[in-house]
């Protein structure tokens, strides 16, 4: 008699799995139905991409906040985390409280108006690998129109470390673009409803942490940075807040008084620089 061979269970064939980035971003969104799913999707469209999302609604009072648990049902179950906040208290108020909600080793801004290219967390991890000990990286936000066909995603970038003498000048670090250590010791100002993005910058890079910048265009604004409708519109308010800024980290004792002085003499040549840009751009629009 012949004896069969015994039956073999199958074994189960499961997709390899997909390579994920130590990240959380964190959305703001103040009124934002209208343009958030587009920012969310260049999330999901990274080519490596980040394990936590959290979009933090700023009590809108409109149909935002209905968008936002509509988006996270559109993807994988707990990608997305909805923080709904009872009362409107700013930007910095939403970006610390999603960094609060963060579990990833680094956090990632993003504005809901903006958008990334696919390759912008992979290069900016990529710079992480290859040198730990930097705490922040960002890289340029060009002005994009909306809707306006996009550049190929940068391949490569390289980096360049950001000293204490580039950050007296102005701000190199635009918020869409910036990946920071989730364990930093300082949060965004919740005082401060303009630049404050600068000030929390400036108090990490002043007190030794590494800082630095890639030199590809990895993230798009798509509304011009000053003279626009808005918070960054308000072009006097944010060099009042710019001033403001400088006087606090010169409080804190993260500048000393002759750095305030330089920072504020350039501070007064920009003002008048973009005063006469925007009276530029208002005379050509007219004509």
């Amino acid at each position: 008699m012949v004896e069969l061979a015994p039956l073999r269970t199958p074994r189960r064939v499961t997709a390899p799995p997909v390579a994920t980035a130590p990240v959380t971003v964190v959305i703001p969104c103040f009124r934002c139905a209208d343009t958030i799913a587009d920012a969310v999707a260049s999330v999901a469209a990274q080519t490596l991409p980040p394990r936590q999302v959290v979009l933090v609604d700023d009590a809108s009072g409109d149909d935002t906040v209905s968008m936002l648990h509509a988006l996270a049902a559109m993807y994988r179950p707990g990608w997305i985390e909805v923080v709904e906040l009872p009362h409107n208290q700013g930007p910095s108020r939403a970006r610390n409280a999603g960094w609060e909600r963060a579990r990833e080793e680094y956090v990632a801004f993003l504005d809901s108006d903006d958008s990334w290219a696919a390759t912008k967390i992979e290069l900016q991890m990529r710079a992480l690998r290859e040198d730990p000990s930097i705490a922040l990286i960002a890289h340029p936000t060009p002005i994009l129109e909306r809707g306006a066909p996009r550049p190929p995603a940068p391949r490569s970038a390289r980096t360049r470390i950001i000293g204490r003498r580039r950050m007296l000048f102005n701000n190199p670090f635009p918020t869409p673009s910036v990946m920071l250590r989730r364990d930093l010791p300082f949060r965004f100002d919740e005082k401060f409803r303009r630049v404050e993005d600068f000030l929390l910058w400036g108090q990490i890079a002043f007190s030794g942490y590494r800082c630095a910048k890639l030199d590809a265009d990895l993230g798009y604004v798509h509304k011009p940075s000053f003279g626009a409708g808005g918070l960054s519109g308000d072009l006097k308010a944010m060099h009042v807040a710019g001033r403001e800024v400088r006087r606090e980290l010169l409080r804190q004792g993260f500048v000393s008084l002759p750095e305030h002085c330089v920072a504020r003499t350039i501070g007064s040549m920009r003002k008048v620089r973009h005063r006469l840009l925007l009276a530029w751009r208002r005379a050509t629009q007219g004509a």
